[in-house]
This record gives structure tokens, C-alpha cells and sequence, in this order.
């Protein structure tokens, strides 16, 4: 039988911490709970990013909550990612019942229903303060790695950059990016090869598929005006308490595309626009993911080494990171190597591939005396989880199988007209509803086209006739007149239109651009 005095004190040693810290749940040994044994959580390293993991319905959604409460009631600013949309209770205070009181009673740590100061966000229709950023904000580098473009491609993009630049002519929307990139092909093609090289056609086709591609995940929803302000991710509630910022995600299930393009642009701009902080005594805003492999399942080698990248530097700005998924094979090892604290709900062992999986998820956490970890995996309890974390000196927490305390907020979802009423009282929806449009480089070209049409640039044989004038035909225009060449014309056209009908019919309209970045 194991010593239940050295494992208590083991526990109480290597989760006792000098600066700020809240509970996350009591110690267990052997199946059973220590009251009065918690498991706390350091403040000043929840920038080192986390992974809760475990199976469907072991309690991953509930251990979100935990942890967002007690940032919050820390005055830590938190943003979550409500992919299920069972996350927008926190608004509404809990209420006691038997499974809540059981719990209570089994980790001894004090409990009481309370709502939490929550804003609803939204990239598409949904209720809640629009999110948008426009193209020039991602500018070309990380626009390519998001449409999975190669090296010769990326040099058109940036080509692209730079004309609307030298032009003043602003990228806002993914519609003035198809009218670039159907000018730089086409019309245009002669005056910029004249000034920064040749660009092929092709090149040019393969980038519009690309957009087109993006377009169908609704892209079209996201860039634009106006942009999203991160400062106003950074807001406390008069009440001293950090504002819980949901964005609702439940139609972005099947856009993995849309979702991973948010996810980068978000974190890049975070990492732009934030100041160096080194170690903070708190973090500055900490960011959850639900269903975090939509995150990675569909994006390319150059985006995922692009995440990697601000991942791993992002904590130097303040920002902390935590990632939910079913399965830890689920984030890419350079990622899964820079997450300090671990949330391991219960795995589900059917198949001799689950088995291995399991095996290979334990060798992720630290050795223990007291558990077998793959074991144990396999046996937690709903609201039970496996934590081990970095204490104040980055040195990694004895592993502990915790029983987790429950939610203060609602443990379900916001009816339609708590919604509203959430929504109505919100200060930013007023700021950020209305889509902007204005003058950018669809408009622009479209007027220079144009002018082109109207005033001819070759010289013009003319014959009077009576006081009339009439342009003289060019022997090209008396080819191009014969019957053989309107019928090659109709064919040709009739094969680009049904080639090309699906990428033209995906427009936006052009939005103004506002003074904030996404």
C-alpha cells in the first residue's frame, strides 16, 4: 500500500507557490480523493501555453470553464473558442445540485454560482461582435503560407504587394485580390512586367484557384472592414474581473480552412502588436482552442511551421495558449514540446491502436512512483484528470491524478434570448457590425479599365465621310472579324466560362480600412 503521508506531502510541496495561484482540484491516491490536498495553478507560468486532452464526454468542456474562471477572477483577460457552442453558460451564474454538491464534498474547496463577465465574437452571422481584417494586414508572406502557395507563386503575391503599394491602391477584401490578380494576368499585364518582370499567366490562374478555394469557407465573411481592434481583447469588467471573449465557432466545424487562417492571423497580429514583457507576475490574456486539431488538419508545412514559430515566441509578449483535443498526437511535436501544463482526461482503450496511442500519450508526462500512468489513463473518472505543469522555476509539477472542482458558472448554453439580451448589451457590437465600404483596388482598377476602353492608346487611322468619322479597320481587326475566328471565339469562350464560372461568382463587397490591426 502506498504512503499516503509521503505522497501528501510530495503534492503539498511541489504545488505550493509564492506568487498568485488558484485551485484546480484535490489530489487523488489509489481512486480516492484527499480533501484538503489541492492542486493549484501558478499565475506566472500560464504563458507557457497548455494541453487538455482526453475522450469525448470525460470533462475537457467543464475543465475550460475552471480554468477560465479562475483567470478571470484573477483580472486575466481570457478568449475562447466555442466550436460546440457549449461554452456561452459562463454568462449565466450555476446552480447547486447533487453532482455539483458531490463534488464540492470530495475536494473540499469552496464553491459558489457566479456569472462572468462574457463577449460574444463571431466570423460569420451569428450574433456577437464581427471579427475582420483585411488582406494588407496579412500582408504577402502570410497570405501565401494560407493559401499553400510555393516559392514562384509567393514572388507574385508580393510582386502584387508592392504595384498596389507603389499605386496606393488598398488591398481591403479578397474581391480587390481577385481583381489584382485578374489585372496582373491580363490587362495590366505588359505595365508591370515593364517594371518588376515577367509573370506568367498560369502563375497568376493557379493563385486565383487558391482564393477560390478559400472563398468557399467563407473567407468572404472574414476580410474586410472593419478590422478588429486585439486591444479590445485586453479589457477588464468594472468589476475588476477579466472579460471572458467567446467566439462563437459551431458553423466552423466543416471550414478547417477559415479557422486556421483566423487562428494565424490572430496570433501573428497578437505577436506584432504586443510590447516584450519577459516574466510577468500574471499573463496578459490567455487564449483557449477547443477542437484544436481543426487548427492543424488542413493546414500546410509552411503554415504549421509559421504557428510553430509565433507559438513558441509568443510567451515572451505575455500571451498564454492552451489547446483542447481528444487525442496529445493531435498537435504537432514542436507545439506539443512548448505546452508547460498538462490536463490529461480519460483515454479510451478499443482497438490495438488505441492502446499504442495511449502508451505514447503517457510517455508525454513526467515518471511517477505513485501512478502507471498508461494505466490510469484509461481508468479516470468523468471530471478526473491527470495534471502536471511548470512551477516558478519552470521546473516541471510531481504528476497528480486530480479530482477536478466544478464550474462556478452554467454547465450548459445560453437559450436565444439570453443571447440577444448578451448581445444588446454589448459596447463593441455598434463598433464592429457594420461592414465599411469604400474606394479601394477593385473600384480603382475597375475605373482605369475603363478609361482604357474609352480612349484608345494606339494611333487611329481615321476616314471622313460626310462630316461623320470612322476608324479604319487594322488588318488584325479584319482576321479577327472572319467567320472562321468568331467561331474559334465562341468555342474558347464557351470552355473558359465553364472553367472559370464557379471563381468569378465568389465576390464581396470592398470595405474601408480601418486604423486597427486584426
Amino acid at each position: 500500500m502506498t504512503d499516503q503521508s509521503a505522497f501528501k506531502a510530495t503534492i503539498d510541496a511541489g504545488y505550493a507557490f509564492q506568487g498568485d495561484s488558484f485551485p484546480l482540484g484535490c489530489a487523488m491516491l489509489e481512486g480516492k480523493p484527499l480533501k484538503g490536498t489541492w492542486v493549484r495553478l501558478p499565475l506566472q507560468t500560464l504563458n507557457r501555453h497548455g494541453l487538455v486532452a482526453g475522450a469525448t464526454g470525460t470533462g475537457k468542456t467543464k475543465t475550460l470553464q475552471v480554468l477560465a474562471e479562475g483567470l478571470s477572477d484573477a483580472s486575466v483577460p481570457v478568449l475562447m473558442m466555442d466550436i460546440k457552442g457549449d461554452l456561452s453558460g459562463m454568462a449565466a451564474a450555476g446552480t447547486v445540485s447533487d453532482r455539483v454538491q458531490s463534488r464540492v464534498d470530495l475536494t473540499g474547496i469552496p464553491w459558489q454560482p457566479a456569472a462572468y463577465p462574457v463577449e460574444l465574437l463571431s466570423l460569420s452571422h451569428e450574433p456577437g461582435v464581427r471579427l475582420r481584417s483585411t488582406i494588407i494586414e496579412f500582408g504577402p508572406i502570410l497570405l501565401s503560407k494560407i493559401l499553400g502557395l510555393n516559392e514562384t507563386q509567393e514572388g507574385i503575391v508580393s510582386l502584387i504587394f508592392k504595384y498596389c503599394d507603389d499605386q496606393q491602391m488598398p488591398i481591403l477584401d479578397l474581391k480587390d485580390f481577385i481583381k489584382v490578380l485578374q489585372f496582373v494576368g491580363n490587362e495590366g499585364r505588359k505595365e508591370l512586367e515593364g517594371q518588376y518582370g515577367k509573370i506568367s499567366t498560369a502563375t497568376t490562374g493557379t493563385i486565383l484557384r487558391k482564393v477560390v478555394e478559400l472563398q468557399q469557407q467563407g473567407a468572404d465573411s472574414f476580410f474586410g472592414e472593419l478590422s478588429f481592434d486585439v486591444e479590445d481583447l485586453m479589457r477588464i469588467a468594472p468589476d475588476g474581473r477579466g472579460v471572458i471573449h467567446m467566439l462563437r465557432l459551431s458553423d466552423m466545424q466543416n471550414r478547417p480552412k477559415l479557422f486556421s487562417t483566423f487562428m494565424l492571423g490572430l496570433l501573428a497580429e497578437l505577436y506584432a502588436t504586443l510590447p516584450e514583457e519577459g516574466d510577468l507576475d500574471r499573463p496578459k490574456l490567455v487564449l483557449f482552442i477547443d477542437e484544436a486539431h481543426l487548427v492543424f488538419q488542413e493546414a500546410t508545412a509552411a503554415l504549421l511551421q509559421q504557428m510553430e514559430t509565433v507559438i513558441k515566441l509568443i510567451r515572451s509578449k505575455g500571451v498564454g495558449i492552451f489547446f483542447c483535443t481528444q487525442n496529445p498526437q493531435d498537435i504537432p511535436a514542436p507545439v506539443l514540446s512548448q505546452l508547460g501544463l498538462k490536463v490529461q482526461h480519460a483515454l479510451r482503450a478499443f482497438t490495438a491502436a488505441d492502446r499504442k496511442a495511449i502508451r505514447t500519450a503517457a510517455e508525454n508526462y513526467p515518471e511517477s512512483g505513485y501512478y502507471q500512468v498508461d494505466a490510469l489513463m484509461t481508468q479516470l473518472g468523468i471530471g478526473e484528470a491527470l495534471v502536471t505543469m511548470l512551477n516558478e522555476q519552470g521546473i516541471p509539477t510531481p504528476l497528480v491524478h486530480t479530482c477536478l472542482r466544478p464550474p462556478s458558472s452554467r454547465m450548459g448554453t445560453l437559450s436565444n434570448e439570453e443571447i440577444l439580451s448578451l448581445v444588446a448589451s454589448s459596447p463593441l457590437v455598434s463598433k464592429y457590425d457594420r461592414a465599411l465600404d469604400i474606394h479601394s483596388a477593385y473600384e480603382m482598377l475597375s475605373e482605369k479599365l475603363q478609361q482604357r476602353a474609352n480612349s484608345s492608346d494606339d494611333p487611329e487611322r481615321t476616314l471622313r465621310s460626310g462630316g461623320s468619322t470612322r476608324k479604319e479597320p487594322t488588318t488584325l481587326e479584319n482576321i479577327l472579324e472572319s467567320p472562321v475566328a468568331r467561331q474559334v471565339g465562341r468555342t474558347a469562350a464557351s470552355i473558359l466560362t465553364r472553367s472559370l464560372l464557379g471563381a468569378l461568382g465568389f465576390t464581396s463587397r470592398p470595405r474601408k480600412r480601418g486604423s486597427s490591426l486584426f
